[in-house]
């Protein structure tokens, strides 16, 4: 691992501080009385779990609180985490991706933060999809909105310095560029990662949802044209019919010029630039993602840090929570595993001035936004499954959307319930 100079004598000094300023009701006292107690349990998902151990011995040395960190896949933590809540089993402080706050807040899961100061200095828009009913039960901690990463020497052999703005000419470029290589592809848009295709959802204007959140909203023109584009743009075998199990590893087939334009988050900064030896950093760049009629707001897995609302140690839970979304501690992850910081301070540093991050900062400011129902995640996986049955053939449009607002009533049905009932905002 390379060195961190994040990690020197100012950087844990402040680390230090802000951490003990957290813990006023502790005392020095008690926070050396603590190296005998059982170390908290930190739970965290995909890259953040595994890396997350690295960012605890500052805060032991500082505070005497020892931390057991638990990485969890990120394909069974959604439910590991129902799980734990269920049996009485949950972490004292828990990583959350944004779209699920919502839902664990309702179930009396986590709690809420006990000062506003703890999210004065964040992306306003990251903020607000953690908030339930006007309260905080959140502090963001990692954003990782969707940009495009493209071949620079592939678009410039198809006469383009960059990638197109808008919808019609990303169609003209994916062309130009398909007339160039014939045998690949232009973009890369798995079938079972449906973040691209929420984002169009969102820049038609479509609102998913309706009659305060109880229903699908699928048949509207708005989302007719978000899926005739998204299905188009493998219909013209622009992209590959292909699910994440088919494209096992995905730098490597952008190396290779398998495709040439992959809307994905900041962590694959990471992956292209350990494996270098295959793809210079010269042969590409990144760009915000094309709109319909020009830039605008996309979706990304950010995450945020939770405490347990069963915790029997909530000072100490907070204390961790302060120092793991503190700018010295964001910026060092930012260089670990390539998310980038949530608060707004963290973004003064040098190391975040790469031109390489600059659509990533501008995008950050204009997030989109995902209805905050407890039932989002399982929607989205019926919007992934729909478009799949269109790109592959096996409905129309209008069959998938209509099958799509069945489904989604369906899961909404005890939503509905309560709403009709006046139990629920």
């Amino acid at each position: 691992m390379r060195h961190d100079p994040t990690m020197g004598e100012q950087a844990q000094d402040w680390t230090r501080r802000a951490a003990l300023g957290l813990l006023p009701t502790l005392g020095l006292a008690a926070c050396a009385g603590t190296r005998g107690a059982e170390p908290l349990k930190f739970w965290a998902m995909s890259y953040e779990g595994d890396y997350s151990p690295m960012l605890m011995p500052a805060f032991t040395a500082a505070t005497g609180i020892a931390v057991d960190v638990q990485s969890l896949p990120a394909t069974a933590s959604h439910e590991k985490l129902l799980t734990a809540q269920a049996g009485g089993a949950m972490p004292d402080v828990l990583m959350l991706y944004n779209g699920w706050v919502q839902e664990f807040a309702t179930i009396g899961a986590i709690a809420p933060i006990p000062s506003p100061a703890l999210v004065a200095d964040m992306f306003p828009g990251v903020l607000d999809a953690t908030r339930v009913q006007g309260r905080d039960f959140a502090v963001p901690w990692s954003v990782a909105p969707q940009v495009q990463f493209y071949r620079r020497d592939i678009l410039a052999k198809a006469g383009y310095a960059a990638p197109a703005e808008d919808w019609d000419g990303w169609l003209r470029m994916g062309h130009a560029i398909k007339r160039q290589r014939p045998d690949d592809f232009v973009f890369m848009l798995l079938l079972n990662w449906p973040d691209t295709l929420i984002t169009m959802l969102g820049q038609t204007g479509a609102t998913m949802l309706r009659d305060h959140d109880t229903r699908g909203n699928f048949q509207t023109t708005e989302a007719k044209a978000a899926f005739a584009y998204y299905a188009r743009i493998f219909a013209e075998g622009l992209a590959p019919k292909a699910l994440s199990t088919e494209i096992q590893d995905p730098v490597a087939a952008f190396a290779q010029g398998y495709f040439a334009i992959w809307p994905t988050g900041p962590t694959t900064l990471l992956d292209l630039h350990r494996r270098a030896a295959e793809i210079p950093a010269e042969r590409w760049g990144t760009a915000r993602l094309a709109g319909p009629h020009g830039l605008g707001a996309v979706s990304g897995l950010s995450t945020s840090l939770c405490v347990s609302a069963s915790t029997p140690r909530p000072a100490e839970a907070w204390a961790l929570v302060r120092h793991l979304s503190s700018p010295a501690s964001e910026l060092r992850y930012q260089r670990l595993i390539g998310n980038l910081p949530a608060r707004l301070s963290a973004w003064s540093s040098p190391q975040l001035r790469a031109p390489i991050l600059a659509p990533f900062k501008e995008q950050m400011r204009l997030p989109a936004a995902a209805p905050k129902v407890i039932e989002w995640e399982r929607i989205k996986l019926e919007i992934q499954f729909a478009a799949e049955r269109v790109v592959r053939g096996v409905q129309t449009i209008p069959e998938a959307l209509a099958g799509l607002d069945t489904r989604v009533d369906q899961l909404l049905a005890k939503r509905r319930a309560l709403v009709g009932a006046g139990t629920l905002a």
